[in-house]
């Protein structure tokens, strides 16, 4: 093949479904739309459950935007949320965005020195945060990185480690005090009492699609985390897409336990659901025997799941007698095995996709309902508005079709840049992010991944993928799992080694 290593997606004008493309914009557009229908639920441990209808995700998000407005937030300002999934994520969410500042997703699996760097890298002026963890207690963990917390009047912090940070905020503070520059929930959102609705609406309306709505942080393998800025644009556009990517027919009741810090699960679980009217039940961490639990009661639709958090439903007792017939969707292809049990379920993901925080998750994708014969062995082609492309790594030249190199991506979804980095540095000089991504672009215009750029083997002048490698022994009678690898070769430069 003689062509250029280069591949248009339509344009996305064209692309059918989409919505407002800013988070206040989405949120309005789907209140509208579904006011009364449930959007989330979560159990407490009493027994009893949280229930928000759309109406009630909207009146809850402006209440959280009304006390940032009497907090001092707004334009340009950068909220932190440190919680599990549950509603207050929600709304908070929404409500930042309402309040035209920005979303710091910041994790609660963050080491007490990870939580330092995030806050400093950031530059969030206020933390809205769950004291209690599972075993962490970030209550004290802020404590300890920064006594004055503890002192300072709310609004009144100043602190040289955090110099923008004002106030935080306890979600699950007892009572309606506050201790230092820390304010319970209650107290917090009383701020907002005497903010006129009006004025949250006229900011929100001034909300522009190209203005930073998440920052999250992406955990690299080496040196510090990434802090990466999407604008309001791709994250909606994402959110309306899904709907189209996943086929949804009908409003889905989603089940997450993942972090709505990672922009995968943001993007399907808040943006797909939302965009379909659908209903995301919430599990703030995962445990297996109660997730099977929320699956039954909620009468899950899509469990949106990791393979390693099956592998633990599966070994629950409880699961081979679960009622898990309501199963309509799933995101990775299983075989259930219960023999008592006749389940029709359409066990269907987006198995032909690539993408990246970068691009607020997908940049190459079918169709759930694409055949089979039209992406196996590949990624899918770009999404409406991307080009990408496969560049030597080194050069930057761009190859051609079926060469092995990097691949490169720009679109409408793309990051608006890495904090505390130029976009010169952060992307080529025509404007494409090059992921540290290895594969090539074959003649029909697709993906396909091969690997992690410094995992490819260069062996005799070739370019070897060991994912390929892998994926042709794999197929072998007899071959449960093999390791492909290169090591240094006199004459070859590395030499193929497979360890099965």
């Amino acid at each position: 093949m003689t062509e250029p290593a280069i591949s248009h997606g339509p344009p996305l004008a064209e692309e059918p479904g989409l919505g407002a493309l800013t988070l206040p914009g989405f949120l309005r557009e789907v209140t509208e739309r579904h006011r009364d229908r449930e959007a989330l639920v979560m159990h407490d441990p009493a027994g009893g459950a949280i229930r928000w209808s759309y109406g009630g995700l909207w009146d809850r998000s402006m209440e959280v935007a009304r006390a940032l407005a009497a907090c001092g937030a707004g334009r340009d300002s950068r909220i932190g949320v440190l919680m599990t999934n549950r509603p207050e994520w929600v709304s908070s969410c929404f409500g930042i965005a309402l309040a035209g500042a920005t979303v710091v997703g910041l994790s609660t699996f963050s080491t007490p020195d990870e939580l330092e760097y995030l806050l400093r890298a950031s530059g969030i002026s206020i933390l809205l945060y769950e004291r209690r963890v599972l075993a962490r207690d970030f209550g004290a963990v802020l404590d300890a990185l920064e006594p004055a917390l503890a002192t300072a009047e709310p609004g009144r912090l100043h602190a040289a480690k955090f110099p923008f940070l004002r106030r935080a905020v306890e979600l699950d503070a007892a009572g309606d005090g506050t201790r230092g520059a820390i304010e319970s929930w209650d107290r917090f959102l009383a701020h907002g009492a005497a903010t006129p609705e009006a004025v949250i609406e006229a900011r929100a309306a001034g909300v522009k699609p190209s203005d930073p709505a998440l920052l999250f942080f992406s955990s690299g393998s080496t040196g510090r985390p990434k802090g990466i800025l999407n604008a309001h644009r791709g994250v909606c556009i994402q959110g309306w897409r899904n709907t189209r990517i996943y086929a949804f027919d009908k409003p889905v009741r989603t089940w997450s336990a993942n972090g709505l810090f990672w922009s995968g699960n943001f993007a399907l679980a808040i943006g797909g659901t939302f965009a379909g009217g659908g209903t995301l039940v919430l599990q703030p961490t995962f445990a297996p025997g109660e997730a099977i639990r929320l699956m039954e009661a909620e009468r899950v639709t899509l469990p949106y799941c990791w393979p390693h958090q099956w592998a633990q439903l599966e070994a629950e007792p409880h699961w081979d007698e679960a009622d898990l017939s309501s199963f309509h969707y799933c995101d990775v292809e299983r075989n259930l095995r219960r023999p008592q049990q006749s389940i029709t379920t359409r066990w269907i993901d987006p198995r032909a996709s690539y993408g990246s925080t970068e691009t607020f998750t997908i940049s190459t994708s079918y169709p759930v309902t694409t055949p089979r014969e039209l992406w196996e062995g590949n990624f899918g082609p770009p999404l409406p508005g991307n080009t990408i492309k496969i560049v030597d790594p080194h050069s930057g030249r761009t190859l051609l079709r079926g060469e092995t190199g990097e691949f490169a991506v720009k679109g409408p979804t793309l990051m608006l840049g890495y904090i505390g980095v130029p976009n010169d540095e952060a992307l080529d000089p025509e404007g494409f992010y090059r992921s540290g991504d290895g594969g090539y672009i074959d003649d029909q215009g697709r993906f396909v991944f091969q690997g992690r750029i410094n995992d490819i083997i260069k062996t005799g002048g070739a370019n070897v993928s060991p994912v390929e490698v892998d994926w042709e022994l794999g197929s072998f009678p007899g071959v449960r799992l093999c390791k492909t690898t290169g090591i240094p070769h006199e004459t070859l430069g590395e030499m193929v080694v497979t360890m099965i």
